[in-house]
């Protein structure tokens, strides 16, 4: 199976962002923005980790970025309806990240950090 069209998962994006509420959009003022980019992870130990988004802030405002060539490389495989759990999960994450911080709340920054380490501690064992 091939990977679907950006502009498929663009689409994909978009119904996922029209399952939230609204509420979730607050602040976000530079939107949701699907990259092209593969982005690997700079401490990852393989070809296997790869960011998948990523909440940005900065004094332009907020956004979410969703990395296409992530997908491609992590998921290729997958066929569409799958690759929209992925996609939705993903933006999710991001959206926790923005919620959360708008309430001062860094819980999740904490737990992908713990992932990251336990990534790290995997690998080195291997």
């Amino acid at each position: 199976m091939s990977m679907v069209s950006l502009e498929e998962v663009r689409e994909l994006v978009s119904e996922c962002m029209d399952e939230l509420p609204e509420i979730f959009f607050k602040e976000l003022n530079l939107g949701v923005v699907l990259s092209e980019q593969a982005k690997p992870h700079p401490l990852r130990r393989g070809d296997d980790l790869y960011i998948l988004g990523e909440y940005h802030r900065s004094r332009l405002g907020r956004q979410i970025v969703i990395y296409y060539g992530s997908f491609v490389r992590m998921f290729a495989h997958l066929p569409k309806e799958q690759l929209k759990v992925q996609l939705r999960r993903t933006l999710r994450h991001e959206f926790r990240h923005h919620l959360e911080f708008l309430a001062g709340d860094y819980s999740l920054v904490r737990q992908d950090r713990e992932e990251l380490t336990q990534y790290l501690e995997r690998s080195i064992g291997e």
